[in-house]
């Protein structure tokens, strides 16, 4: 996989053409992707990371899985200082990023393209959460997740962070 063999999650795969794409289109990066770990690319004002670390068996993480990345997700989390957006792609990333902040799942529900402002603790500013469909291929071929609709989650996430500078 190319993303064990660059570092960079989603490089080599249909998922990360389209994600790098859309991240390129509305500023998130410079340079071009092509799928190598020295392809210049640049990413701005973004960070992509995973909510799993495998890809398990028929694409269904199990839960003690989730659970032992959980703390990397924790970490990563933890150090960027100036988190104000995360965009979630899927329902297990959103349900993991909540529970790596400490929140219940069931207090925000996955659906694409909504918004929910989630606050991880008193010390720091709320941040908001936007989801979207998982940019696998299954879920693009299938229609589940089209390019336009992908667009208008990054588009949003662009607005979003220009408000607040």
């Amino acid at each position: 996989m190319g993303a064990n063999r660059t570092g960079r999650p989603f490089t080599g795969d249909d998922a990360g053409r389209l994600l790098y794409a859309t991240l390129a289109e509305f500023g998130f990066s410079r340079g071009v992707y092509d799928a190598r770990s020295d392809d210049g690319l640049a990413l701005l004002d973004c960070l992509v990371t995973n909510a799993i670390r495998c890809v398990p068996p028929g694409n269904k993480p199990l839960t003690a899985e989730l659970a032992a990345c959980r703390p990397f997700l924790f970490s990563t989390l933890g150090r960027l200082k100036r988190l104000r957006l995360i965009v979630a792609l899927g329902r297990v990333a959103h349900e993991s990023v909540l529970r790596a902040l400490s929140l219940a799942p069931g207090a925000f529900p996955f659906v694409h393209g909504r918004e929910h402002e989630i606050a991880p603790n008193a010390a720091k500013a709320s941040i908001t959460l936007l989801d979207s469909y998982h940019c696998s291929r299954l879920n693009t071929n299938t229609g589940a997740l089209t390019p336009q609709m992908f667009r208008a989650i990054f588009a949003r996430a662009r607005e979003l962070l220009d408000e607040s500078r």
